[in-house]
C-alpha cells in the first residue's frame, strides 16, 4: 500500500522459495535452485544488480547498487529519478532484478562448447516506494554496509536534506530463483583427442590496498572492518 510499510504478504517461512511459471527455466532447469540460503549468499556477495522494467512500451535495464535485509531487496537512486517515481504510483511498479558472479571461464576443444560458470539470481515482483522513515534510513544503512560491512555506523548518516533528495524501493524476495553452472568442460567424445587447449580460467574477486583521501587527518587509522582487505 502507498504511503506505508505494507507490501504484499512475505514469503512465508522455511527453506524454499515457490517456483513459478516465471522462475522455472526453459532451459538448463536442472541448474535452477529456490534454496533460500544459496539465493542470499549470491545476493550478499554481489555489489551491482540490474534492474528491468517496461518504461513507455519498451524495456530499460537499469544497473544499480542494491542492499538485502532479511526478505526485501532495496535499492536507491534520485527523486527525480523517473523509474523510482514509477514506484510510487498505485500499484507499483513490475520489475525483474538480476544478479550474477562469474565463476571461471570454460575453455571448450570446441567453439559451440565455450561457456562460463556462475552463479545467479533472478527476482520478479513489484517495486514499491519506501515513505516510511525508520524504514528508509534502514535502507540506506544497508545499502552502504552492502558494500562494506560496518561502514554505515562509520560515516555521517543522510541529513533531512539528503534524505529528501534520495528516493528508496523495495523488492520482496517471494518470487525467487538461483540459476548455477559448475564443474568442466562438456566436449563431445569425438572432440576429445583434438589438440586444443582445454579447461577452465578461474576468476576470483580481490582488493588492493586501500587509498586514503589527501584530506585524511595523519592520525586516522585505518578502521578494522578494512583491516581485511588491506592484505
Amino acid at each position: 500500500m502507498q504511503g506505508t510499510t505494507e507490501t504484499h504478504p512475505p514469503t512465508q517461512p522455511g527453506t524454499t522459495y515457490r517456483p513459478t511459471d516465471r522462475t522455472v527455466p526453459t532451459r538448463s532447469a536442472e541448474r535452477a535452485s529456490y534454496d533460500k540460503e544459496l539465493v542470499h549468499s549470491i545476493l550478499d556477495e554481489g555489489y551491482v544488480c540490474h534492474l528491468g522494467f517496461v518504461r513507455d512500451g519498451a524495456p530499460v535495464v537499469l544497473p544499480t547498487l542494491y542492499g538485502r535485509v532479511g526478505e526485501r531487496l532495496y535499492v536507491h537512486g534520485s527523486t527525480g529519478s523517473r523509474p523510482l517515481r514509477m514506484t510510487a504510483a498505485d500499484p507499483g511498479l513490475p520489475v525483474c532484478l538480476t544478479v550474477t558472479h562469474v565463476d571461471a571461464l570454460v575453455l571448450a576443444r570446441s567453439a559451440f562448447h565455450h561457456s562460463i560458470n556462475y552463479r545467479s539470481v533472478v527476482v520478479h515482483g513489484t517495486a514499491y516506494d519506501v515513505t516510511d522513515p525508520q524504514e528508509k534510513r534502514t535502507a540506506l544503512d544497508a545499502l552502504v554496509d552492502h558494500v562494506v560491512p560496518g561502514r554505515s555506523r562509520d560515516s555521517r548518516p543522510a541529513d533531512k536534506k539528503e534524505l529528501a533528495a534520495t528516493a528508496v524501493i523495495r523488492l520482496d524476495l517471494n518470487e525467487v530463483s538461483a540459476k548455477l553452472r559448475t564443474g568442466g568442460v562438456n566436449d563431445e567424445p569425438e572432440d576429445l583427442a583434438l589438440p586444443h587447449w582445454a579447461g577452465l580460467l578461474p576468476l576470483r574477486k580481490g582488493y588492493d590496498a586501500p587509498v586514503a583521501d589527501p584530506g585524511l587527518d595523519a592520525g586516522t587509522e585505518l578502521p578494522g572492518y578494512l583491516t581485511a582487505t588491506a592484505g
